[in-house]
């Protein structure tokens, strides 16, 4: 049986602790009605401004669910208060005594700023990845992934990452079998990417360079040009716009594009009946079979996947 302690900062997301003790307690109840041991104990540490309440000196796991953050400023906030040092504390001694730790969405920030995270991947909410990439250069940030199980330690990426975290948690503590007894039961699909959930207009946005690249993608998206022509456009020299992009979406420049054109492809999908091959054309792909190819990629779904349905 493993010992988990969930801890739960004030201000914490209440879906993502909810969901932290739904996946462990269905884990359980499926063991039980199997007539096999419980695989997890799992108790509940509140951490306020003033004080903590709960014991996790003997949990072998810690689960820190999302910390509800609804901007940078507002997380800023957040990490530089009592709440969040008195938890990152706990976090570190837990940690050098031998815990593993698990954490999702901007949660991940808490166990960078003790600097848990250093020489390590991780991933994190994608709309703050782009901060987090700036204030931990020592992590290895996976801004894509839905889960990086790096243990001893996890991370997760946005708010409802925290599903696919906690599947994670059940395979490594107790198997790939009951974790998938538990998404069956939960109705839950497995998700390897944040991919598909990845804006671009909001990624772009917080340079004002790649969101001039960005509109001028946008409007010149049915043409085939080089990325040293869009590097031109916002007179930045190819390397260091290539270096730009990376830094606010987490992405090369030509992925970039491609995100872009997959994008304006299922608003096409979803909102008007023009053949594949006709918005293949419009979004720059002379070959459909090129746009089919990266849509499965990016999104694990062929193109008739966002039509409408009825």
């Amino acid at each position: 049986m493993t010992t988990i302690a969930v801890l739960e900062l004030h201000g914490c997301l209440a879906s993502s602790a909810a969901i932290s003790h739904d996946v462990l307690a269905t884990a359980n109840q499926i063991s039980a009605a199997a007539r096999r041991a419980l695989p997890f104990e799992v108790t509940r540490v509140r951490c306020g401004p003033s004080r903590a309440s709960g014991e996790m000196s003997g949990a072998e796991l810690i689960i820190v669910p999302g910390l509800g953050a609804g901007s940078a400023d507002d997380l800023e906030a957040k990490l530089q208060g009592p709440a969040c040092r008195r938890a990152a504390r706990m976090l570190v001694e837990a940690f050098d005594r031998g815990a593993m730790l698990a954490a999702s969405c901007a949660s991940t920030f808490l166990l960078a700023e003790a600097g848990l995270l250093d020489g390590r991947r991780a991933t994190t909410t994608w709309w703050f990845a782009p901060v987090f990439r700036r204030r931990y250069p020592k992590v290895e940030l996976v801004a894509d992934q839905m889960v990086v199980a790096d243990w001893p330690i996890a991370t997760g990426g946005a708010a409802m990452a925290q599903m696919d975290l906690m599947l994670a948690v059940v395979a490594q503590f107790a198997g790939p079998s009951l974790a998938k007894a538990c998404a069956n039961t939960l109705l839950l699909d497995e998700r390897r990417s944040q991919a598909p959930f990845m804006a671009m207009t909001y990624l772009a946005g917080q340079d004002p360079k790649i969101a001039k690249a960005e509109s001028w993608v946008r409007e010149n998206i049915a043409r085939d040009f080089t990325m040293e022509e869009l590097a031109a456009v916002v007179a930045l020299a190819p390397r260091t716009f290539a270096r730009r992009i990376a830094a606010t979406c987490g992405v090369p420049p030509i992925q970039f594009v491609q995100r872009i054109r997959i994008e304006t492809a299922r608003y096409l999908l979803e909102t008007t009946r023009l053949s594949v091959d006709e918005i293949a054309r419009q979004v720059g792909y002379a070959e459909p079979s090129t746009l089919r190819r990266l849509m499965r990629r990016d999104t694990k779904h062929a193109p008739g996947h966002f039509r409408p349905t009825g």
